[in-house]
């Protein structure tokens, strides 16, 4: 059977290998991020530098969401390309509040299970959700009681809710009207000007992750995409500046682990330019030596990765992590509960050595079988008779079918 006529190897030559590794490898990284007091996050690349695994996620989302819904703004208008983001607001909206409910069921059974009754009061800080939660709820439900460990999937639905008022401006005024909206909207947020409450009772607290400031990161994938910016062309010149961007964060960023012991943590010049540098370093409104750092960090990847990806598909093992990339959403809300189910057998057996690396890489297991598992179910296999199948779309890009994204002839 030719190549043309299999759907299956047609689809996977459609698509670029890049997204789907990187989305992968944050996938991991952030469950790693999330198991508490994992030794292996002391690996992960927050350690190392300003930025981290969400820039990643936000970017690639950026990508896909480019991928999926520009082309619904340029066929079907502003009108149905909004309705289509609202149907994928609508998806997102109620994973976050069915993985909220799974993980406190979770960890009320490991209360009781355990006699600990620390879990979801103390490790989650959800004390407040336990003592009223009546009220509570209609908060959660209404985006106006964000737990810190749930924040991550808030902000992105406030992201995708700025892509039509982005694909507009594109229409009006073309992409510089859309970089200044984004840019602006970036601006305002670090003043303090467009803050979301995340608790309405006592002092309050705003959402930890801003989206009118993570939309910046958002954008600059989906521009790459749209055609609104052009990546960087290969100069060695460049190549100095961002290795050396990243060597020299790398003292000054660092905020947990061993590696803050071996930098600022004990050197105390280090110590204090560190402190002076974190506003410029902040998560909730994306400093801008975040921005850079990532930046940097993504250039020297899209280099090392090779026109198209094409080193990449030389790899060992970047099937099994494109495959998690390619269904995010479902790996994601997997991976916040198991990350706290890890950490309860992690409390029981001991942490040693053998039981870090075992749940860690049993974690990724399981992450793995997840997608394939997704994979498989929006494959229909019900549906197809004979041999051909078809492979499933990814979860929030729906991009198998469309043409290969190709930077390097941007």
């Amino acid at each position: 059977m030719s190549a043309v006529s299999d759907p299956s190897r047609a689809a996977r030559a459609a698509r670029d290998p890049r997204l789907d590794l990187f989305r992968g490898l944050g996938m991991f990284i952030i469950l790693f991020a999330h198991i508490p007091n994992n030794a292996f996050a002391d690996w992960i690349p927050a350690r190392f530098g300003f930025s981290d695994a969400t820039e990643i996620f936000v970017f690639c989302s950026g990508m896909a969401s480019a991928l999926a819904f520009g082309r619904v703004f340029d066929r079907a208008g502003l009108a149905l390309g909004a309705a289509r983001i609202a149907h994928r607001i609508w998806q997102v909206y109620w994973a976050h509040i069915a993985v909220f409910l799974a993980i406190v069921a979770a960890l009320a059974f490991a209360d009781e299970a355990t006699g600990a009754m620390r879990y979801v009061r103390h490790e989650l800080n959800l004390g407040p959700f336990l003592d009223d939660p009546a009220r509570r709820i209609l908060g959660l439900l209404t985006l106006t009681y964000v737990p810190n460990y749930f924040d991550i999937l808030p902000m992105y639905l406030g992201i995708l809710a700025l892509v039509p008022i982005a694909m507009a401006a594109e229409r009006r005024g073309g992409p510089a009207l859309a970089g200044a909206l984004c840019l602006g909207l970036w601006v305002l947020a670090a003043l303090g000007a467009l803050e979301l409450p995340a608790e309405t009772w006592g002092p309050g607290r705003a959402w930890f992750f801003n989206p009118f400031s993570w939309q910046l990161v958002f954008f600059l994938g989906f521009g790459f995409v749209r055609g609104w910016l052009r990546p960087p062309p290969a100069d060695r010149r460049l190549v100095a500046l961002a290795a050396a961007g990243l060597a020299l964060a790398a003292p000054f960023s660092c905020q947990y682990g061993w590696s803050c012991y071996a930098a600022w943590g004990t050197v105390p010049w280090l110590g204090e330019a560190h402190d002076w540098l974190a506003p410029a370093n902040g998560k909730t409104h994306l400093g801008i030596l975040r921005v850079g750092h990532f930046l940097c960090l993504a250039y020297l990847s899209y280099l090392a990765a090779g026109p198209g990806g094409s080193r990449l598909r030389r790899m060992p093992g970047v099937e099994i992590v494109s495959l998690v990339g390619r269904q995010t959403l479902a790996v994601f809300l997997a991976g916040l509960w198991l990350a706290q189910v890890l950490g309860v057998v992690l409390d029981v057996v001991g942490r040693n050595a053998v039981t870090v690396a075992l749940a860690n890489l049993g974690g990724c297991a399981l992450l793995v079988l997840v997608a394939a598992l997704v994979e498989w179910f929006k494959g229909s296999p019900w549906a197809v008779r004979g041999p051909a199948r078809a492979r499933a779309p990814a979860d929030d890009a729906e991009v198998s079918a469309r043409p290969r994204l190709n930077l390097a002839a941007r």
